[in-house]
């Protein structure tokens, strides 16, 4: 196994540690434990850490892949799953605590659901579909809207009392819509013509 698809398991290793950092352990836990009275304290910040530290790995793997020629067909499949899984877990968790509402969540979460179907059949007829630009800035948006959510609005209310985590989540949600449709839009008349 080359060092791409290594980095990118790691991506997938890093989730459950994202998710027993994220602090949602029961009041009657955290007082007989000190680690876990400290998780509900401080975790959140320890898991926008992690998050933030899988996230990064996802632009190290692809650069290495392409470097060093280490693009492979489980490297293909893995980074796209790990991205989607760590993005599922993040939403699941935070909607979870109320910290955004579920149907942003379910718009997301559906967006990757569609377009894995759409890669699902073009890979059974030998079709590769490749990401676009869009997609990648998506993804960009997820992350940075995510950690902001996950931090409360900070860094960004220490300089001004909007919502800027708010407003970038609902740019990644319209982003997201907006890229998958022009994923199916642009791969559509291709899928078609190989029936």
């Amino acid at each position: 196994m080359n060092l791409a698809n290594k980095i990118t398991l790691g991506r997938i290793a890093l989730i459950p540690v994202f998710m027993m950092l994220f602090p949602v352990y029961p009041q009657w836990l955290a007082e007989k434990s000190a680690l876990i009275h400290h998780l509900n304290m401080y975790g959140l910040y320890y898991a926008a850490g992690v998050f933030l530290l899988a996230s990064a790995t996802d632009k190290l793997d692809g650069y290495i892949a392409r470097k060093y020629n280490q693009t492979t067909n489980l490297g293909k499949l893995l980074d796209p799953l790990a991205d989607k899984l760590l993005i599922s877990a993040a939403l699941i968790y935070m909607v979870s605590q109320h910290m955004l509402y579920a149907w942003i969540a379910i718009v997301i979460i559906g967006r990757e659901f569609i377009i894995t179907g759409i890669r699902i059949v073009a890979a059974s007829r030998k079709i590769a579909l490749q990401a676009d630009q869009y997609g990648k800035v998506k993804m960009v948006f997820q992350v940075i809207a995510i950690l902001a959510v996950l931090l409360n609005n900070n860094p960004f209310s220490y300089f001004t009392s909007i919502r800027i985590d708010q407003i970038l989540l609902y740019i990644a949600v319209i982003l997201t819509v907006y890229s998958g449709y022009n994923y199916i839009r642009n791969n559509y008349q291709m899928l078609k013509l190989d029936r």
